[in-house]
């Protein structure tokens, strides 16, 4: 009998492999101890086990929590900065001088005075230093440059309502800028009767709820409330500002001027305060709020005038000895007077250089090489290569000769397919140099049932006028966007010789760097602005800068500064500076998300003149309205509207983001208005804003997909002009100009569908325009605040 045997087709199953499975452990006594090659060229994740890993936890934990005792125990102790607390009233009925009073308590420790109000408290029983100043009431400005260095925000509040209008004006600028750790104290409880303490508490409550939720009341009317009030201040955890934590800063609290000897108007200013935020490098430059960049020659090291454990000299037995302790003393401290901690070094210091000196011969064209020339000729000849069908032995001399039967249709059908090609005019009328201005006169047409309800009767009739057409031409913006009516007295091709047509204005390509202004010459771009700004924060984060070390008081030098500045300070303003990072002082492109505040409804068009507040920065500018999207070009906005947020692109030095953006607008009477709240979005000067210009006509006759169109050119130049340029209607259709009819701009469209006779004609003309350079680092100060309802739902800015 013949036994069974497998075909070819068997399953052949893969065989056991026994004894082959290793364990980490047995893995671990079979290497005795060496180590495989390729586990030494890579990176080797260390696994920890679970009560490992715990300890790590509790490690991080408690060094987070080491480093904010630290940062708390430092301000305002005997070697760090005073703790700055700025005192903001926000009701009316509230008694600052009192309040201030009730702050000044000797039992608690020394005050000092100063001659405009603010003043300094020692207590050595608390080991804390407070430094408290204020605005005076409607000094807007004032208040927002001294909450930028504050340390604290002691916000007063009403018993009854909390803030009125101006408070909560103030309160949504405060926001808007972002806001250091703050403290809210209610004054005025204990002159309430006991009947409406309850529910007055419960308003109270309810009402600040709203803007400040899960914060604590605490009361400010006698002694023993204030003393509480200064142990809560010295206790409670700081919040970082991101724009101020990468830079030193110092308020100055004494502030003097040597005149120059060329000029009493220029000179070098000293002003003497506590370095905060940062190291300071006397190589460095410095920003003064309000009045622009300087450079510094030496800082010098003061003794500290107001020590929380004040020096004192033990009377000694012999009067000779007591007298030698005491000249010793004295020289010591003209030693310390006259100590200079650093000097400015020629070659290391940074320069005052903002803008770029343009070449007038970049750019300029040169006689082509011989090269260039026979690379030239090839191209040509490779581009005038034609392929024709010819008899056979004909030389290339007799084929030149030879026309094909579809040449000189196919010339006559080259105008037209260009059509379908992208939007492109040559600009043959335009000047010869090149820079003709923009008009800003635009000719619109205004409708019949406009109104506006303008009740102010206390505006003079001329600020009435000019508000009434900005408020006509912002609705007439509404309701036809970008729509324009073609000038009669000028020909079409040449108002508009500098827009181009575009086939798609999302795809359509456009050269960033075809036809800058003068102005782009003066101003410097970063090759990757992001790397750059991780680059130097990084720097910041690692490196130890050389300089003097935060909670030191010192003298700073500032060469070349105006008077007016220390005439300013001597008015009673504060004087604020700030430490630039490296580049900041060169002028560039900025571009700033922001948003519409919702209490100022007035019209405010492009390139009129606004005031910023930019992170550390003040400055005056004229700024252009652009879409916010995420494409390469971006539609240009005649007005800040309300309802979305808008790019504002303004010439002005550069500066790093995170930084707040607050836009105030200045009117007739000098009063402030705040406009629009947002952030800084980037430093880029190819960001293109294009604006748009839309020519209406009107079908006169339609055959079908067929048109006569009128009223949208009224010669026939311009129709022959504007042929290769797309149209479209308003309801959807598209189409392109056929020919031209007559001599009065009557022409022949061809559309993609039937044509409605109640439907409109429209041209899309494109151009890119570009800020003006108008900024100003002098802000003056405004005559009081605007005092309107405004909504408390300003977004609060990211800290970080």
């Amino acid at each position: 009998m013949a036994a069974h045997r497998s075909g070819p087709l068997k399953q052949q199953n893969k065989a056991h492999k026994g004894g082959r499975h290793h364990g980490r452990g047995s893995a671990q006594r079979e290497s005795r101890g060496r180590v495989e090659v390729k586990v030494l060229c890579k990176k080797v994740k260390k696994q920890l086990s679970r009560l490992d890993q715990r300890h790590r936890a509790s490690q991080l934990r408690k060094q987070k929590k080491e480093a904010v005792l630290a940062e708390k125990r430092q301000l305002g102790s005997k070697d760090g900065p005073p703790h700055q607390v700025l005192v903001v009233p926000l009701h009316s009925r509230i008694s600052l001088p009192e309040a201030l009073r009730l702050l000044q308590d000797e039992d608690l420790g020394t005050v000092y005075l100063n001659e405009w109000g603010s003043f300094m408290l020692l207590s050595p029983r608390l080991k804390h230093r407070w430094f408290f100043t204020y605005a005076k009431p409607g000094d807007l400005h004032t208040v927002l440059d001294l909450a930028k260095v504050a340390d604290t925000i002691l916000f007063l509040l009403d018993p009854l309502e909390g803030w009125d209008s101006t408070g909560d004006y103030c309160l949504s600028c405060l926001f808007a800028q972002g806001l250091p750790t703050y403290t809210l104290a209610v004054q005025g409880f204990s002159d309430l009767p006991p009947k409406r303490l309850i529910d007055a508490r419960k308003k109270l409550s309810k009402a600040v709820e709203k803007r400040f939720p899960e914060d604590k009341l605490l009361l400010l009317d006698n002694q023993q409330e204030a003393g509480m009030l200064l142990r809560q201040l010295a206790n409670q955890k700081q919040r970082h500002l991101a724009f101020r934590d990468r830079r030193t800063y110092l308020f100055a609290h004494v502030a003097d001027f040597v005149p120059s000897e060329e000029s009493n108007l220029v000179g070098t200013l000293k002003i003497s305060g506590y370095i905060r935020g940062r190291t300071l490098n006397v190589n460095s430059l410095l920003h003064v709020v309000g009045h622009g960049d300087f450079q510094m020659k030496q800082i010098d090291g003061p003794v500290d005038p107001f020590p929380l454990n004040p020096r004192v000299v033990k009377p000694q037995q012999e009067q000779s000895s007591a007298m030698e302790i005491c000249a010793t003393d004295a020289i010591t401290d003209m030693n310390e007077d006259l100590k200079v901690l650093m000097k400015a070094d020629p070659d290391r210091q940074e320069s005052l250089q903002a803008e770029a000196i343009p070449d007038p011969m970049e750019g300029e064209q040169t006689w082509p090489t011989e090269e260039e020339l026979n690379e030239a000729n090839d191209l040509l000849k490779q581009s005038s290569r034609v392929v024709k069908k010819v008899p056979k032995g004909t030389s290339s001399y007799q084929a030149e000769w030879i026309l094909e039967e579809g040449d000189e249709s196919g010339r006559e059908g080259d105008e037209y397919n260009d059509i379908q090609h992208e939007g492109f005019m040559e600009e043959e009328f335009q000047s010869e140099s090149g820079e003709e201005e923009e008009e800003e006169c635009e000719t619109m047409t205004l409708g019949e049932s406009l109104h506006d309800d303008l009740y102010d009767e206390k505006v003079d009739e001329e600020a009435e006028e000019k508000m009434l057409e900005k408020y006509k031409q912002e609705r007439l913006e509404e309701m036809f966007p970008d729509e324009m009516d073609t000038p009669r007295d000028v020909a079409a091709r040449i108002r508009f010789q500098k827009y181009r047509g575009l086939k798609s204005f999302r795809t359509s390509p456009w050269d960033p760097k075809e036809n800058l202004p003068r102005d782009y010459a003066r101003i410097f771009q970063f090759q990757n602005f992001i790397n750059t700004r991780k680059r130097i924060f990084k720097e910041i984060e690692e490196t130890e800068a050389e300089g003097v070390e935060v909670g030191w008081y010192v003298t700073l030098h500032i060469s070349d500064v105006p008077v007016s500045v220390v005439e300013y300070f001597r008015q009673g303003a504060p004087l604020i500076a700030f430490s630039l990072l490296p580049y900041e002082q060169k002028m560039s492109v900025l571009n700033m998300v922001v948003s519409r505040n919702p209490g100022n409804t007035e019209p405010v068009k492009a390139k009129e003149e606004l005031i910023f507040h930019c992170g550390f920065r003040r400055f005056r500018a004229s700024p252009l309205f652009s879409q916010h999207t995420v494409a390469d070009k971006h539609k240009f906005q005649r007005f800040l509207t309300p309802d979305a947020a808008l790019v504002v692109t303004v010439f002005a030095p550069i500066t790093f983001p995170p930084a707040s953006v607050l836009l105030f607008q200045q009117k007739s009477n000098g009063m402030h208005s705040l406009i629009a709240t947002g952030h800084l979005l980037s430093v880029d000067p190819d960001r293109m804003v294009i604006k748009r210009v839309v020519l209406s006509g009107h079908p006169f006759k339609i055959f079908t997909k067929m048109a006569v169109v009128r009223y949208m050119f009224f010669n026939r130049e311009d129709v022959m002009w504007f042929k290769p340029v797309e149209l479209r209607t308003k309801w959807g259709r598209r189409g392109h100009i056929k020919e031209p009819l007559g001599t009065h701009g009557h022409m022949k469209c061809s559309f993609d569908g039937k044509l409605k006779s109640q439907d409109t004609v429209l041209m899309n003309l494109y151009k890119r325009v570009f800020p003006k350079w108008t900024y100003d680092p002098y802000v003056p100060e405004p005559v009081t605040w605007v005092k309107s309802e405004i909504s408390s739902t300003v977004s609060e800015v990211d800290m970080e």
